[in-house]
């Protein structure tokens, strides 16, 4: 087992500065959550007032990423910064985080520890989201339509869908129960939004403004958040450089990256910061000297096209996919969360 460098705290950060990030009210918390559903409701609400197909792709790319959003707070729950009480901090980030996008905060928890504790070393369970770049363009193009289209977000369903099941060979109570145990909330949270939607005279907005997303614009910014966390970083052995911020305008943070998600280097230096702390933690490290030595990179536009530097020619239809199974055979993943890299 291969842990990562860690900066002790006090190399980072002074105490009083520490104190002034570290707090986590339960009203900021709400808060987030809350602007992440108002933001939804007003997207579909566009749609219903202007029904049309600019407003239409706005809507779908706005909740794509607010659904990424949810991943994001979720992922908040998981390090306890939604609430200081414990119990309620799992709560909001289960019921109202997790489970409608059909994720499960507990069992990513589970497995986004070890990529905290292993980030970029052999054995970190994100690596396989990460090792393969850089790519060509023309691969990643690819990918883009994939994720695009819903392919990539449909196989992904069908998988967690499958995996729920549980093994043919059980005897179909046994595998129903399972179902149950590992998707039955996150259906039942669904079919709440369903109903909302419908008493509220949009039903068509389930399908069309809340499941299309999910399997489209929500797997291309998760794509592109993941490349931009970890791919070609400069050392995988300094924690100052084995993960990356992305300076985000106002563009980027409404469809590509939502709240702060960019502050990654400044999560995993400091990951029980809540994430609306880590601007503060930035200008912290800054002040403290320590910028020249950080990763940050000043645009997603940045951060792709040192992704894509592969020369064309070396150019090979599947390699990525195959290298991830490669990496990924024999390992055992402990949640479908990891398939979306949260």
């Amino acid at each position: 087992m291969t842990f990562a460098a860690r900066l002790p705290v006090d190399q980072v950060l002074t105490p009083d500065q520490l104190a002034t990030v570290r707090a986590r009210p339960t009203w900021r918390g709400l808060w987030m959550i809350a602007h992440a559903w108002a933001t939804i409701v007003a997207a579909i609400a566009l749609v219903a007032w202007l029904p049309n197909p600019l407003a239409f792709v706005i809507a779908v790319m706005v909740i794509g990423s607010r659904q990424l959003g949810l991943g994001i707070l979720m992922h908040e729950g998981a390090h306890g910064c939604l609430s200081p009480d414990h119990d309620l901090n799992d709560r909001l980030s289960q019921w109202l985080c997790a489970y409608p996008i059909f994720a499960e905060t507990r069992a990513y928890r589970r497995y986004h520890l070890k990529h905290h504790k292993r980030t970029q070393q052999s054995d970190d369970p994100d690596l396989v989201l990460s090792a393969p770049f850089p790519i060509t363009a023309k691969s990643y193009r690819r990918k883009f339509l994939r994720d695009l289209l819903g392919k990539t977000g449909y196989s992904q369903r069908k998988a967690q869908v499958l995996n729920a099941l549980g093994d043919p060979a059980l005897p179909l109570p046994a595998r129903l129960a399972l179902f149950r145990e590992r998707l039955g909330r996150q259906i039942l949270v669904n079919a709440v939004i369903f109903a909302l939607m419908t008493l509220c005279g949009v039903w068509w907005a389930y399908p069309l403004l809340w499941l299309l997303p999910l399997t489209t614009w929500y797997m291309v910014v998760t794509r592109i958040r993941n490349i931009a966390e970890h791919a070609v970083v400069p050392d995988h052995d300094d924690p100052l450089r084995n993960t990356r911020t992305t300076k985000a305008g106002l563009i980027e943070r409404l469809f590509v990256a939502p709240y702060f998600v960019n502050y990654h280097l400044e999560h995993h230096l400091l990951y029980y910061v809540p994430c609306y702390n880590l601007p503060k933690v930035h200008a912290m490290l800054r002040d403290n000297g320590l910028l020249a030595r950080m990763e940050v990179q000043p645009d997603y536009r940045a951060v792709m096209r040192m992704a894509t530097a592969k020369p064309a020619n070396e150019d090979r239809p599947g390699a990525l996919v195959n290298n991830a199974r490669r990496m990924r055979a024999g390992a055992r993943v402990d949640s479908d969360n990891a398939a979306a890299g949260f």
